[in-house]
């Protein structure tokens, strides 16, 4: 149980795990990870049994840390502090554990087979925040859950500590969850009760601000959505829209499409590509760092993702964008250098210049994919 000043509440958490550890006999212990109270939280537990862990860095994910670091047990069971859980529902998650199970998270929605009781949940939180992420989470990462956010959930110690779990904040929840799912960790849902806390305070959760934090952590997790499919999407239509009117004006249904259109294609191309890229960048970062398995096909482009290959092909690139403006400025050049007429020459130019963006884009973003390749070798 992470606590932060939960005096009002704590015992009544402690009392009611404990009395679902002696009703099934349960070999067990209760840890209250504390977070830095000072209203008397951490006597409270120890008067009826637990083990109280200090945890002197701030935040949720990093009481829970230090708490589950100090469990001695191999099933974990993890929970507000503040009675909006009943720990009196505890067995159900460790029956899913012995069946097999990985991560077991409660289902406070009724599309879960939850319920929320009046006056427990906030109206934004119920019919915003939760779907919505729930949502996002279960689009993005394939976590078959019904109520993303659910504090109370179950794991096994040994897959937990395979996940590499980081966050400090109440983004813990999020990362839990997805690692999960990424790592094909076994996950299901138990239907529970959410109560209204016991809190005589506001709560700390804060529902825009960590809402937004959650949502942040989800979208820099999922660059294949965020970055290199929108970016390839719209590098793709740039290409089109500018060998369309690459060679010359074109017009359809009355509306003609002339030297500007072909650099809106151009920005197209280049935004677009730099999305890519960027994204590669962090797919290879997330390998790297081990957050989830590669896909097989992330892997077999990797392979050939050499840094020779890139330079080669962005020096070739960027070589036929610096020939073509090298081949305006000559024309200029044999012209006196007087003026041109810009209907003729400002295509090839924009087209050169694109070429030549992206080719140095791909030589700068070859040198930082090698570097990113880069594995980490400890010595001994």
């Amino acid at each position: 149980m992470p606590c932060l000043n939960e005096a009002r509440t704590l015992g009544g958490c402690v009392q009611a795990a404990q009395a679902c550890i002696d009703s099934h006999s349960l070999n067990a212990e209760i840890i209250v990870a504390d977070n830095g109270s000072t209203d008397g939280s951490q006597q409270i537990a120890r008067s009826l049994g637990a083990r109280v862990v200090d945890v002197p860095a701030r935040g949720y994910g990093a009481a829970l840390m230090g708490g589950i670091e100090a469990a001695r047990g191999e099933f974990i069971i993890m929970g507000d502090a503040d009675q909006s859980y009943d720990f009196g529902q505890g067995m159900a998650f460790v029956q899913r554990l012995r069946e097999g199970h990985d991560l077991v998270m409660g289902s406070r929605l009724p599309r879960g087979g939850g319920s929320i009781e009046p006056g427990a949940m906030p109206w934004k939180n119920r019919w915003i925040g939760n779907p919505t992420l729930t949502t996002i989470g279960r689009i993005l990462f394939r976590t078959p859950v019904t109520d993303f956010h659910c504090g109370l959930r179950a794991f096994r110690k040994a897959s937990y500590q395979q996940l590499g779990v980081r966050t400090t904040g109440m983004e813990f929840a999020s990362e839990l969850a997805i690692k999960a799912s990424l790592r094909g960790q076994r996950i299901c849902e138990v239907p529970i009760t959410l109560h209204k806390d016991g809190r005589d305070r506001p709560p700390h959760l804060r529902p825009w601000r960590d809402g937004w934090r959650h949502l942040r952590f989800m979208l820099l997790l999922a660059p294949l959505w965020t970055l290199i499919a929108p970016g390839l999407a719209l590098m793709l239509a740039g290409c089109v829209l500018g060998a369309i009117v690459s060679l010359g004006p074109v017009t359809a249904a009355g509306v003609t499409f002339d030297v500007h259109t072909l650099l809106a294609a151009s920005l197209m191309v280049i935004v677009g590509y730099q999305a890519l890229t960027i994204g590669i960048a962090a797919r290879i970062f997330a390998m790297r760092e081990e957050i989830g398995p590669p896909s097989p096909v992330m892997l077999r482009l990797f392979s050939h993702l050499t840094l020779e290959l890139g330079l080669i092909v962005g020096a070739l690139v960027a070589a036929a964008g610096v020939g073509l403006i090298g081949w305006l400025v000559a024309r200029w050049g044999l012209a006196g250098f007087g003026n041109l007429d810009v209907g003729r020459t400002l295509r090839p130019m924009i087209v050169g210049a694109t070429l030549t963006a992206i080719g140095v884009q791909t030589v700068l973003m070859s040198f930082f994919y090698s570097m990113l390749g880069i594995q980490n070798r400890r010595a001994g």
